[in-house]
C-alpha cells in the first residue's frame, strides 16, 4: 500500500487583499458589460502556455478581443507582454484593461474590429 504526503502551501498574496477585490470587480464589470452587448467574456484558461490573457471577449458578429484584467495602475508581467505580442502578430486585439472606465471604450474597439 502506498502513502500519500500531503504538503500544505500558504500563498501569500503579492499586493494587498483590496486590490485583489479591485481587479475582481473590474473583472465582473467587463463581464456583464460584455454580456449587455450580447456576447460573452469567458475566462482564459490555457494549459501548457502560461501568461496568456484573463478573458476572451467574443462579440455578436464575430468579433473578438483578449483582455489582460489588472488591478488600478498594476502592469502585466514580462511574460504576460511576451503572449500579447504573440497574439498581436497573429492579427488579434489585446488590450490591458486596469480601470473599469475604459471598459466601454475597448469593447467599442472590438466590436468595430
Amino acid at each position: 500500500m502506498r502513502a500519500c504526503i500531503g504538503i500544505i502551501v500558504l500563498l501569500v498574496p503579492l499586493v494587498p487583499e483590496g486590490v485583489h477585490m479591485r481587479e475582481k470587480q473590474i473583472e465582473q464589470k467587463l463581464v456583464k458589460a460584455t454580456k449587455s452587448m450580447g456576447g460573452i467574456a469567458p475566462k482564459f484558461v490555457s494549459p501548457g502556455l502560461d501568461g496568456m490573457p484573463d478573458r476572451i471577449v467574443l462579440l455578436p458578429g464575430g468579433h473578438i478581443g483578449f483582455v489582460e484584467v489588472k488591478a488600478m495602475g498594476c502592469k502585466p508581467r514580462p511574460l504576460q507582454l511576451a503572449r500579447h505580442g504573440l497574439l498581436r502578430r497573429l492579427g488579434f486585439k489585446v488590450y490591458v484593461l486596469d480601470d473599469e472606465r475604459r471598459i466601454g471604450g475597448i469593447l467599442d474597439e472590438i466590436r468595430a474590429t
